[in-house]
């Protein structure tokens, strides 16, 4: 349970502010505006969701954001100059994604380079070939992803939810499952609660390592196929500081950055959290948008101030006995 603190913190902290803002701006809880704070941020939960498994492994990946901007030039570059099929093009960019972060696992495995190397080195590499690829942005005009960027589901008084918000979901769900109730799962939360003692009981941790990587990898091309389709663009400046945004979500979703702790679905409520702050900045409209940072900033240092409280507290029991 008190492992879990963080995240039902998170959770209570989200409640308190959809509450609060309601009561400034009642249109807050219509349920369109809520279902828009998916909406709008589909990309970012699913890449979330990759970086999660990144965090309870106990590493960390700066490419994502670079990879979701590179994925959005070649779903755009793909379905307008090379006239492919986005039914055959989008499953090559998840596999090609999921094999770039598959070769930074390897390297930081095999090599025992440090993961903010590695990913750092990933991050300037895929931004690099975006503008190798094209300096200007390509507008998506392709039939096919026009209907679904622009096709939306009735769920009937509460409004209208898109595809990508749906897919979203559905990622988060499989991830969840896969994280608790899988071998998988359970190499990754070893892995980054002690990786000595994870070697010891036989778990495949050379394997689980690159496997983590090889998941946020897809993930993010996952991120960029949803966020090309979202904006019907291709640009090599997409997702700038997206990588941040990602880690951001997922320790205010109360995983621990040292690894070992937290829940998947803590990324949906620090990806609402983001969102939220978002939209109450937009329905006071006095507000610069920079105050989302400083605001994102300051539930950091709350929550990771919460989290080595966590860890401070048992071990000062221990010595008092």
């Amino acid at each position: 349970m008190r492992q879990n603190l963080p995240s039902w913190a998170s959770l209570a902290l989200l409640v308190l502010t959809l509450l609060a803002g309601a009561a400034a701006y009642p249109g807050l809880l219509s349920g369109q505006v809520l279902l828009n704070l998916l909406i709008d941020n589909a990309f970012l939960l699913v890449v979330a969701v990759g970086m999660s498994f990144v965090i309870l492994s106990g590493g960390i990946d700066l490419s994502v954001g670079s990879v979701v901007a590179l994925t959005t030039m070649l779903l755009a570059l793909g379905v307008e100059r090379a006239q492919m099929s986005p039914w055959l093009l989008i499953p090559l960019l998840l596999v090609a994604g999921a094999a770039f972060g598959a070769l930074m696992g390897w390297v930081i495995q095999a090599f025992e380079v440090p993961a903010f190397i590695v990913t750092l080195a990933g991050l300037f590499l895929a931004r690099g070939l975006c503008y190798v690829l094209s300096v200007d942005s390509i507008v998506i005009s392709d039939a096919t992803l026009t209907a679904w960027s622009q096709a939306r589901w009735s769920l009937g008084p509460l409004g209208e939810i898109t595809p990508g918000a749906v897919g979203s979901l559905v990622v988060l769900a499989l991830a969840a499952w896969v994280a608790r109730s899988t071998g998988f799962g359970r190499a990754v939360y070893a892995l980054g609660g002690q990786e000595h003692s994870a070697r010891l009981m036989g778990l495949p941790v050379r394997s689980t390592r690159i496997a983590v990587y090889a998941v946020s990898g897809g993930c993010a091309a996952l991120g960029g196929v949803l966020f090309g389709i979202y904006t019907l663009s291709g640009y090599g400046l997409h997702a700038q500081g997206l990588e941040l945004d990602a880690i951001a979500a997922v320790v205010i979703g109360g995983a621990l950055l040292s690894g070992g702790t937290g829940q998947l679905l803590g990324a949906l409520t620090g990806v609402l959290m983001l969102g939220l702050i978002q939209t109450l900045i937009l329905f006071d409209g006095t507000l610069s948008s920079w105050w989302t940072r400083i605001v994102i900033g300051a539930l950091l240092g709350l929550f990771c101030g919460l989290q080595r409280l966590l860890v401070w507290l048992p071990a000062r029991r221990r010595l008092a006995s």
